[in-house]
């Protein structure tokens, strides 16, 4: 069977508030768009066509892919009219899933339910049971199983405004996705009208013209109304992306993962993690992070597109990026890795210390106030609160060099390219722009005076 794909993504989102187009919004880390895409690419599509429109040459400046065509609705004048901008761009064979972009959390199971429902020969419509169905289109069947249930077909689809009070009791909705044989689908675009109050073409026309023609109408049911949430406000959107976030955090806690408050967890990309991992609450992880075993990362961090390994602690309120974290480090609290920042095994990274470019060997230790950027350092090192490496010359980055078991006094300041021998002891307060050799102690700072007399400025009086 041939499969092709619409997704509706032309819409401005009025009620975002928002120059951004809606679909680009993003939802747990992801644009709204990228999750539809993600899971409609995931059933091997021969083509997934995208209808754009508010802020097209954004979405397709985003969205360009080798599978992926786009055309333009301009105007938008409704749903019906969306999917017919996209039908010459279909073949005729198979069969057509229609998604809407604003909706992100569909779940592959439920389209490839409701494609199997299609058979190439059925409308099929992917409903949904609400406890209040009050502004949706609900779902009218037929009584030739004998009652009005789930088996019997589809007659129609009855907004709220045109229900009678029999039918505002029925708690199956429709929810804006289906699946048609593309040639009959492409037939009733072509019939669909625009008499109605918005002079709007509406794709829910389809279930009549399909009626009329002798048609079967089908339906699969999702999972839960989660799934098939749209998003058209900020409210809508904080709702979902807390949904979404309580799903990871429920599949973590499944994987073994103490989170503190899984209310107070946000993952924005992907978490890999071994066993026995503690996650306190406020943590943010984006991009592609990896916590070994026994890791345990304390409240309020950022961890973005790095790894953790086993029993490295990470301490309150420290961000990192680009790094990875030794076996058994210990970083912050208040501490920033950048990227390319590499500690090994037993490394100390405390207080208001900045990594950036520098790899740490094991045991080495920057507890306070410090800085190492585009270094090398050495086992044992202990780096002294207060010191830098000066490693930008205005135009250029040098590397400083720091051997085996040297000792940095506090408020140093390493002027790069330098190299400090193995074993070597540099003075606190020294500014150190040569190579200090092996096993010595290296002292640069200018010699302590006091001047007699010397009285301190007093402010006039007013």
């Amino acid at each position: 069977m041939t499969l092709s794909v619409v997704i509706m993504a032309a819409g401005k989102g009025t009620r975002m508030r928002s120059a951004r187009p809606k679909v680009l919004h993003a939802l747990g880390g992801t644009p709204l768009l990228g999750h539809v895409l993600a899971t409609a690419e995931a059933l091997a599509p021969a083509r997934c066509v995208i209808v754009t429109g508010h802020g097209a040459a954004a979405v397709e400046a985003a969205f360009g892919g080798e599978r992926r065509a786009f055309v333009r609705q301009e105007p938008q004048l409704g749903t019906g009219h969306a999917v017919q901008q996209a039908a010459p761009a279909l073949p005729d064979e198979g069969v057509t899933l229609v998604l809407n972009g604003d909706v992100p959390l569909i779940a592959e199971p439920t389209l490839r339910a409701l494609v199997e429902a299609c058979g190439e020969r059925r409308l099929a419509l992917l409903t949904v049971r609400l406890a209040d169905p009050f502004g949706y289109g609900r779902i009218v069947r037929g009584t030739e199983a004998g009652d009005a249930d789930a088996q019997a077909s589809v007659e129609a689809i009855v907004e709220e405004k045109d229900a009678t009070p029999l039918q505002r009791q029925i708690d199956e909705v429709y929810t804006g996705i289906m699946a048609a044989p593309t040639r009959l689908l492409k037939d009733w675009l072509g019939r669909l009208g625009n008499d109605n109050a918005q002079g709007e073409y509406y794709l829910t026309d389809v279930v009549a013209l399909a009626v009329a023609d002798g048609v079967e109408v089908a339906t699969a049911a999702a999972r839960d109304e989660t799934e098939v949430l749209g998003v058209n406000s900020p409210a809508q959107l904080a709702d979902l992306e807390r949904r979404l976030q309580r799903r990871r955090a429920d599949a973590l806690m499944e994987a073994g993962v103490r989170l503190a408050d899984p209310a107070r967890f946000d993952l924005r990309g992907t978490l890999s993690v071994g066993m026995d991992v503690e996650i306190d609450v406020g943590c943010v992880f984006e991009g592609r992070v990896t916590l070994g075993d026994g890791a345990r990362i304390g409240p309020h961090c950022v961890i973005r597109d790095a790894a953790i390994a086993a029993g490295a602690v990470i301490h309150p309120f420290t961000h990192v990026e680009g790094a990875r974290v030794g076996a058994g480090a210990l970083v912050g609290p208040f501490a920033r890795l950048r990227p390319g920042a590499e500690l090994g095994e037993e490394v100390h990274i405390g207080n208001f210390v900045e990594v950036k470019n520098a790899t740490l060997a094991r045991g080495a230790k920057a507890n306070h106030l410090a800085y190492l950027g585009d270094a090398e350092v050495g086992e044992r090192v202990n780096y002294g609160a207060g010191s830098i490496t000066a490693n930008y010359d205005g135009a250029n980055k040098h590397r400083t060099v720091i051997g085996a078991d040297v000792h940095v006094g506090s408020n140093c300041v390493l002027i790069a390219p330098v190299t400090i021998g193995a074993g070597a002891t540099i003075g606190g307060g020294s500014t150190i722009n040569r190579d200090a050799p092996a096993g010595e102690l290296t002292v640069a700072r200018a010699r302590q005076v006091t001047i007699p007399g010397w009285v301190r400025p007093k402010k006039a009086r007013t």
